[in-house]
């Protein structure tokens, strides 16, 4: 949003987290945005926004507030029914805060079938993930519930997911229990071996919000509700080096050539 308020000569006023990955906030604050840091979670920035934007004149671009972020999450399914040759997998992990990823991937395939595009039988069963120290999506689905509660003291290094009450928790909802789906939520201790494990078997960089799903995915297959016949999608959100201030490597360190022990080394 910063970014596209300054190659349109606009102010932009970004309020976030006060531990908000440094990374964040410098990409902010580089494209000439106002960057505040708030004393509370996403849901305080939320309403700091929603109590200055008709006194300032702000347009609110919080998630589904803005009118259009919707529509632009549902490439994300359009893409990957074009790349899976217009038969979609057979379950989706998403990592889930404010659910707008899943939310627009659920109606985009909604849409695609309508139009005869794939097959209504065949879409993909929903997995709405998320860490034990802030689940109040998966609280609710167990519940039988359509709306969250607040979930207190919300905890997680996975910051993209740190969501005490999604604005779209209905809709999250919907999209789970149509599909066949569900929501769960992973141990918040195992997040960063996760992150490792996937990174280092792809090649990829994994952020820790879609390390939970490999998590999840581990507990989905060892329960049996994922088979080994199943097409399963994971999406990755984000990477690695946005958290690099949040995980400790403890890399050993070397002096020179001369003084290194190369059995030692190598062992």
């Amino acid at each position: 949003m910063a970014a596209y308020a300054a190659r349109a000569g606009l102010e932009a006023w970004v309020f976030m987290p006060e531990d908000t990955p440094a990374v964040n906030r410098m990409e902010a604050a580089l494209a000439g945005a106002h960057v505040f840091l708030v004393e509370g979670l996403i849901d305080e920035c939320g309403r700091i926004v929603a109590a200055g934007k008709d006194r300032v004149g702000w347009f609110d671009f919080s998630t589904l507030k803005e009118p259009y972020r919707l529509e632009g999450k549902k490439t994300m399914g359009f893409e990957l029914a074009e790349q899976f040759g217009w038969e979609l997998p057979d379950v989706i992990l998403y990592p889930t805060g404010g659910g707008t990823g899943l939310i627009g991937m659920w109606k985009a395939f909604q849409e695609l079938a309508e139009i005869g595009w794939i097959d209504p039988s065949r879409l993909p069963r929903m997995v709405a993930v998320q860490s034990e120290g802030c689940c109040p999506v998966v609280r609710a689905y167990e519940s039988g519930e359509r709306f969250c509660q607040p979930f207190e003291n919300a905890n997680t290094i996975a910051r993209g997911i740190r969501v005490p009450g999604a604005i779209g928790d209905f809709l999250i909802m919907d999209a789970i229990r149509e599909s066949g789906g569900r929501a769960i939520a992973v141990q918040e201790s195992r997040i960063e071996s996760w992150m490792r494990q996937a990174t280092a078997d792809e090649g990829i960089s994994v952020c820790p919000e879609s390390a939970t799903c490999i998590g999840a995915l581990e507990m989905l297959a060892d329960s049996g509700w994922i088979g080994p016949q199943d097409r399963v999608v994971i999406f990755n959100c984000a990477s690695a080096r946005k958290y690099s201030d949040l995980i400790d490597l403890r890399l050993p360190k070397l002096k020179n050539a001369a003084a290194v022990d190369w059995d030692q080394l190598t062992s």
